[in-house]
């Protein structure tokens, strides 16, 4: 059976995996599969749960926040900021849910903070100005 390699890399972590034969993830446009000898593929993914399967027929689930997916010469690189590995379904969605949920929100939370701090900074900025001060 044809296979590929899968290397998936994150800021702390990385694994690689011989002898992949199918991936299933989903992007924007929606889930798709690749295969041994795919066409060259790039494309941005969803946060969520994406899997492959070895030649064996087994089935391990990767749960992301994101990332990037690269598929070239019969290697599939994937880049996120953390990722989850399990073969049992039910535990990684649960994990998936607590963990990668959890740092998502907090993540969003930290992204409004900023835009609050920097649309005051830009305010008082526009205060300074209009009260004669110059920079």
């Amino acid at each position: 059976m044809n296979s590929f390699t899968l290397n998936i890399h994150a800021a702390t972590a990385s694994e690689r995996f011989t002898d992949v034969c199918s991936f299933v993830g989903e992007d924007a446009s929606g889930s798709f599969g690749l295969m041994a000898g795919h066409a060259r593929f790039m494309t941005s993914l969803l946060f969520g749960l994406t899997r492959f399967a070895d030649v064996s027929g087994q089935w391990q689930f990767l749960a992301l926040p994101g990332g990037l997916l690269y598929f070239n010469g019969n290697e599939l690189t994937i880049s996120t900021r953390r990722f989850l590995l399990d073969t049992d379904y039910t535990r990684i969605s649960q994990a998936l849910s607590e963990q990668l949920l959890a740092e998502e929100e907090t993540l969003h939370d930290v992204k409004q903070s900023l835009r609050r701090m920097e649309e005051e900074m830009l305010r008082r900025l526009w205060e300074m100005r209009r009260g004669g001060c110059t920079l």
